[in-house]
């Protein structure tokens, strides 16, 4: 008895946090795109390519994000 009520406790965590994950995701707006690109050395070629990879995004397609360090 004890185990088939931790199994149905742990199917409803389960489906639980499951469906909890929506597939969405957010993308950057044009301000956070050039609030971003402002730091870059060439802020056109940035600002560029970011609104690709957005669009891509948007359409569902995979993309690549890159990664800077924090510096403090």
């Amino acid at each position: 008895m004890r185990e088939q009520m931790k199994l149905v406790l742990n199917l409803f965590i389960f489906l639980l946090a499951f469906f909890s994950f929506s597939n969405k995701s957010l993308s950057l707006t044009d301000y956070q795109i050039k609030r971003f690109c402002a730091k870059e050395k060439r802020v056109s070629l940035c600002i560029k390519n970011l609104q690709e990879k957005r669009s891509e995004l948007q359409e569902g397609k995979p993309i690549e994000i890159p990664v800077t360090p924090y510096k403090r």
